[in-house]
């Protein structure tokens, strides 16, 4: 099953800051002799090499020029900021508010052609009614102390929701909990089952609903995470959203869908626990 996300970025900084030190190595160097030619202090090489700081582009130039492997420079460049993107803090992408982030997601929907979605908590974007979209950012706006841009954040994602008419196929599953979480006033949730309801009937559409009652479970329930054809899998944290793109990693996402969708009920048995649901609102 998945290991952590957090974790699997942590190694991602490991295998980089590996390969560094055997460029170092490779040339014969010591830290401290790395740290003097390069005009920085030994701490410096240490934290690089142990993975505790980040190498700017400039830093791995240096450290390229110094042990003469300036034809390695790129590559690594490449490998550094692939790491850096695959951990992003929402309080750097969000400081200006909400808007911005829902514009940026925009290329990877409309380039996907098959989507697989899990959630244990939350309705996924792409089926959210702009009531529960608001009611949420609203939220995180305020959880975050950050601009009050939710009309124009809202907004957006509704336009996003344009590719489910795009000829892409869509599997999502959500665990019976994301039934009663609720996110806004009865109403707004009231309506948000609904809209789940008109979904699912999509032909392009498969929704499944893991019941509480589901026994023997083979996997547990999952942080929610999303996989984008089997390229890409991102995976949103408190504090910030992962991205998984080594193809192992993917694999694993894509073995734990599966077996989540096992576990799944759908069609009628979904409309009537949805139905359940709605009916506990009023």
């Amino acid at each position: 099953m998945p290991s952590s996300p957090s974790s699997s970025v942590q190694q991602a900084r490991e295998a980089l800051a590996g390969r560094l030190r055997e460029i170092r190595l490779d040339a014969g160097l010591s830290a401290r002799a790395l740290a003097v030619a390069a005009g920085w202090h030994e701490s410096k090489t240490s934290r690089i090499e142990n993975a505790k700081t980040q190498p700017s582009d400039a830093d791995i130039k240096i450290w390229c020029s110094v042990c003469e492997a300036n034809d390695q420079v790129g590559d690594l460049i490449a490998s550094s900021r692939a790491v850096a993107s695959m951990y992003v803090e929402w309080r750097r992408v969000q400081r200006t508010g909400l808007e911005r982030l829902q514009k940026s997601s925009i290329p990877l929907y409309e380039r996907t052609r098959r989507f697989r979605f899990y959630h244990s908590l939350l309705i996924p974007g792409l089926f959210q009614t702009a009531g529960y979209v608001g009611a949420l950012m609203a939220a995180i706006s305020t959880f975050r102390e950050i601009p009050d841009d939710i009309e124009q954040a809202v907004a957006v994602r509704m336009e996003r929701q344009k590719v489910l008419h795009s000829g892409a196929r869509f599997a999502v599953l959500v665990e019976q909990s994301v039934l009663y979480y609720q996110v806004g006033d009865a109403e707004v949730m009231a309506g948000q089952l609904d809209h789940l309801i008109s979904m699912a009937a999509l032909p392009s559409v498969s929704l499944g609903v893991i019941p509480f009652a589901t026994g023997g479970r083979p996997v547990w329930p999952l942080e929610g995470f999303s996989v984008f054809d089997d390229h890409q899998v991102n995976v949103e944290l408190l504090s910030a959203m992962v991205t998984v793109t080594q193809p192992r990693e993917i694999a694993l996402y894509v073995k734990a869908f599966g077996r989540l969708a096992d576990m799944a009920v759908y069609g009628g048995a979904v409309r009537s626990l949805i139905a359940a649901a709605i009916d506990d609102l009023r």
